[in-house]
């Protein structure tokens, strides 16, 4: 088993297809077919299923991708660590649910630590993602929250990925209004003041069990329910609709305007909000240094 064929495998599972992977890679087709059957023959696994739309990757495929993504990433810090006279583009990834506070500490670790030659990432997805993210390396942090909810399904699946979940603080809900709405002269809101008003939530695509909500409170029935996918349409619908969504409280005026306001929510409720990483993986300095940042916003 070489690196090359680990790079040969990763390619063509995002590629989706031998033809694409091999021009990606700049190899015929025949010789990255080989490359990839050798590797099966000596593992002894099968990691592609081939159609006739391409190939999908087996069970065992899945949980081997994983793995080579991890060897790979190993390999690229260990040249970056000793490899004398030769720059390399820093890398560096976090997977998150849609919080003001993710972005603020984006910006200050590029703003700190990057240099011109570097490829940073911000992904604000679903949550199931974030989890599958970290696991398979395409980030190296995620930020997600944990409630009586949904704790102990998602703590169940971080571990069964290998993975880990490091609390960063722990807040009360609060209810995302528009400055102008009929409740904005409230100080407290309650659940029966809200029913009138729409409310608004992330969808989780495959996943939209309330376990995977980024909203704590998500199992309740209600009249009116709006699915967006990201923060800026959601924000655009608090002000258009008066509608209503429940989060933590923590709200960045640079990022959201002054359009939008926090009121806590009257409820007997707690939100942990935390990192997820590799349980077996020493973070980099950069994810340190991100971490660190994400404490300064909260």
């Amino acid at each position: 088993m070489t690196l090359q064929q680990l790079r040969y495998v990763i390619t063509v599972a995002e590629k989706g297809t031998i033809s694409e992977a091999a021009h990606a890679l700049f190899i015929s087709q025949p010789s990255l077919t080989n490359a990839i059957k050798e590797l099966e023959r000596e593992l002894q696994i099968t990691i592609f299923h081939r159609t006739n739309k391409g190939v999908l990757l087996s069970n065992q495929g899945d949980e081997f991708l994983g793995y080579a993504r991890q060897v790979l990433q190993q390999s690229s810090l260990l040249e970056a660590r000793y490899r004398l006279g030769r720059k390399r583009k820093q890398k560096f990834s976090v997977s998150a649910q849609h919080y003001s506070f993710v972005v603020n500490a984006f910006v200050d670790v590029i703003k700190e630590y990057g240099r011109q030659n570097y490829a940073f990432a911000l992904r604000e997805t679903q949550t199931y993602e974030i989890i599958e993210d970290v696991a398979r390396l395409r980030s190296e942090v995620g930020v997600l929250y944990l409630s009586e909810e949904n704790e102990v399904i998602l703590q169940r699946i971080i571990r069964r990925n290998g993975l880990k979940f490091t609390e960063l603080f722990a807040a009360k809900p609060h209810v995302f209004i528009a400055a102008e709405h009929p409740l904005a002269v409230k100080k407290r809101l309650t659940l029966e003041e809200l029913e009138p008003y729409p409310y608004l939530c992330f969808e989780q695509g495959n996943h939209n069990s309330f376990y995977f909500s980024e909203e704590i409170l998500s199992s309740l029935e209600r009249e009116q329910e709006i699915r967006v996918r990201d923060r800026a349409t959601l924000f655009n619908l608090l002000v258009g609709l008066n509608g209503y969504t429940i989060s933590t409280g923590i709200i960045s005026r640079e990022l959201n305007g002054e359009n939008i306001i926090a009121r806590p929510l009257a409820v007997d409720a707690t939100i942990h909000v935390g990192v997820v990483t590799q349980r077996n993986i020493t973070v980099s300095p950069l994810c340190t240094a991100y971490i660190t940042a994400l404490k300064k916003y909260i």
